[in-house]
């Protein structure tokens, strides 16, 4: 018997296509605003807080990478 999958609050407010579609809109704004430089910027600074987000939900480990954990 298998159960759901607990959904987060953002999950149940915005669905990940909807996500999606605000984080393309504003990388455009972006790009539109600033140029092609900014948008490399948002875009890397959007990945950089969307692995943050990550491993501080618990969601990702790092310690295989950043060389923690007991060796």
């Amino acid at each position: 018997m298998t159960h759901p999958r607990p959904t987060s609050v953002l999950e149940d407010l915005m669905p990940p296509s909807v996500i999606g579609l605000l984080t393309g809109l504003l990388l455009g704004l972006a790009w539109v605003i600033g140029g092609f430089d900014a948008f490399l910027g948002t875009a890397l600074l959007g990945a950089v807080g969307f692995i943050v987000g990550k491993v501080a939900a618990g969601q990702l480990d790092l310690t295989r990478y950043l060389g923690g954990g007991s060796r």
